[in-house]
């Protein structure tokens, strides 16, 4: 449960700190809109050690970001995905190919693209404006934000 921006924070902190030193792998972040995907992705990165502008990749799609240790973050949202031959025509499947932190919003609309996910974060807002939160995942992830 995040009852607030803080609890989300702290998360972050400690889902960076099960990442590193290298990042290499798949978040899934489900929610409905304002659920705090993209918060909790800034949140994350920025425990990571990204510096400057995090921006959504609402209309582009993906932005990439380096780690100060070394490695890339790349940040997608599917939100307006409609056609799976969009994957292919922008490189999507070399990207996740790849070594990287990939973070995943609206994950749903590239299925069947996508490889397994090794966390996925289902976000529910609640009544009150805190979040509910459920992991599934890679034990040692999921350990992380218990």
């Amino acid at each position: 449960m995040w009852p607030d921006e803080a609890a989300a924070q702290a998360s972050a902190e400690t889902l960076a700190a099960a990442l590193l030193p290298s990042p290499n792998a798949v978040i899934e972040l489900h929610g409905p809109l304002g659920a705090g995907k993209t918060t909790f992705t800034r949140l994350l990165l920025r425990a990571l050690g990204v510096q400057g502008r995090i921006k959504s990749p609402s209309y582009a799609v993906m932005e990439s970001y380096e780690l100060p240790g070394g490695g890339t973050a790349s940040h997608f949202d599917f939100y307006r995905f409609g056609d799976p031959r969009e994957w292919e025509d922008a490189g999507f499947r070399d990207v996740f190919a790849a070594p990287g932190l990939k973070l995943c919003e609206w994950p749903e609309k590239a299925a069947g693209q996508l490889p397994p996910a090794d966390l996925q974060l289902f976000i529910e807002l609640q009544p009150d404006d805190s979040r509910r939160v459920r992991a599934v995942g890679s034990p040692a992830l999921v350990e992380a934000l218990q």
